[in-house]
């Protein structure tokens, strides 16, 4: 059953629950507000006439020949019936005139108990169900007999049936009316619901590009955005991922057509053997192509896993000058030299020093790589607030405008640098960013095509992380 359908059951389920309840509670409450009501005006009526009876001195010598006439005229106002009776249960005078003489077989007027009526056919002596209000006629401290009014049950409910119609009409036209509530929900809730809902199953079909056409500023509004960009964000993931293995599988498959090549060429003596030793070393290079390829990957596999950092307290500056002198044979091959500025004789900096010693060999070995013959590459340290910022610069082919924003991708080359760097793997640069990033920190690039490339990354200050540790300890 949809959750729809199940809404709709609970609605009127709840609505006729409701109905039933107003009815039950509004019919008994009725009830009571009219008996005690009418029973209450009834007994002060008889009140006023067994006060009448007992005469003004007292001595109940009212004239009954006269009295007919006015509890005639009373009954007639309060649409009851009315007799004055003796206590042995005689009636001496009836408002209808029909039923003086007779005797009310077993009347107690002490059956009413502690309520000031009686419901029923009064012992027995009417025809139908009266609510009955007897008052005593008194004089000289005597009973002399006593007053009855008789009020119709069928009028005492009749006057609740037209309150409780009241109560009914006013009920179902609210019911009526909550069921604009009940469109209004459909509008803002449901028919949203219903599109996620659809944006979901075509999500789970492989149909990434479904968009959810709800632009509401509402919790519903911003689901339907989170899903959109779920879904946008999960056809990139896809799309790299297709790449991701395009690229590898060529990355892959060119060393190996060249390993198969060479030795079959080996084999079937297609190269002589006095040649065979400088091909062995062709493959040779291309095992350590993909030797490197490998290691690249499993790096950046570390990094994508936020891997536990070894974050200790390092000078930045000595870490450029050894890094830098590693790279003496490549930089004699170009005739290129570094161009070392600190700011300080030394800057402390708290990170992973392998990880760290990584990121410099990649921006550096980039900028040897794309520089040219005869430059210089500038390497520089700075201290801003709580940040150390290094700086990489060559004077190189720089990169295109276009490709800045993919110079993090995996396996990216610009198509200015793939004549230079035959050897690469494409994840140089992304290693460096996944280990910045694992620092907290960040990297930017600067470059200009035909002038150079720069790399600036951010690394936090030891000596102020110190103080703010020692400042949580203390």
């Amino acid at each position: 059953m949809k959750l729809y359908t199940k809404f709709i059951l609970c609605y009127i389920v709840f609505g006729i629950a409701a109905l039933a309840l107003i009815a039950t509670l509004s019919t008994s409450l009725t009830d009571r507000y009219l008996v005690q009501s009418r029973s209450q005006t009834l007994y002060d009526e008889a009140n006023l006439i067994a006060g009448n009876l007992s005469g003004s001195d007292g001595s109940g010598s009212a004239d009954l020949d006269t009295v007919e006439p006015q509890i005639k005229v009373i009954a007639t106002y309060i649409n009851s019936k009315i007799w004055v009776m003796k206590k042995d249960g005689t009636i001496i005078a009836d408002s209808d005139g029909l039923r003086r003489g007779e005797v009310v077989s077993g009347f107690d007027p002490t059956a009413s108990g502690n309520k000031n009526y009686m419901m029923g056919n009064f012992f027995g002596s009417l025809n139908e169900n009266v609510m009955s209000v007897c008052v005593p006629i008194t004089a000289d401290y005597r009973t002399l007999g006593y007053v009855v009014i008789h009020l119709p049950e069928s009028q005492l409910f009749e006057s609740e049936y037209q309150i409780l119609n009241i109560v009914y009409i006013t009920s179902l036209i609210v019911f009526g009316l909550s069921l604009l509530i009940l469109i209004v929900f459909d509008i803002i809730v449901f028919r949203p619901l219903r599109k996620i809902t659809e944006a979901a199953r075509q999500y789970a079909d492989g149909n990434l590009g479904y968009k959810v056409s709800v632009s509401s500023r509402d919790e519903m509004g911003y689901l339907a955005g989170s899903m959109n960009y779920m879904a946008s964000e999960l056809n990139a993931a896809e799309e790299y991922q297709h790449s991701f293995i395009a690229n590898i599988s060529h990355d892959f498959r060119s060393p190996l057509t060249s390993i198969k090549g060479y030795l079959e060429a080996i084999l079937d003596g297609t190269i002589p053997p006095e040649n065979q030793s400088k091909y062995i070393e062709r493959v040779i290079g291309e095992t350590e192509r993909l030797t490197k390829l490998t290691s690249s990957m499993l790096t950046l596999n570390t990094v994508d896993s936020k891997g536990l950092l070894r974050r200790t307290t390092f000078d930045i500056n000595r870490m450029i000058k050894d890094t830098a002198q590693s790279f003496e044979g490549q930089c004699l091959q170009k005739d290129i030299s570094f161009d070392l500025t600190f700011e300080g004789e030394s800057q402390m900096v708290y990170a992973d020093y392998s990880k760290i010693q990584q990121v410099l060999y990649n921006l550096i070995d980039n900028a040897i790589k794309f520089s040219n013959k005869s430059s210089s590459i500038y390497i520089s340290t700075e201290q801003k607030g709580e940040k150390i910022f290094t700086s990489v610069k060559d004077r190189g082919i720089g990169i295109p405008r276009a490709d800045l924003n993919k110079v993090f991708d995996r396996f990216y080359k610009s198509d200015t640098s793939r004549g230079k760097d035959k050897k690469g793997t494409g994840l140089g640069l992304s290693i460096v960013k996944g280990i910045i990033r694992s620092h907290g920190e960040n990297i930017d690039v600067i470059s200009t095509e035909g002038v150079g490339t720069e790399f600036v990354f951010s690394l936090p200050n030891a000596d102020d992380y110190d103080e703010v540790k020692e400042g949580v300890e203390g």
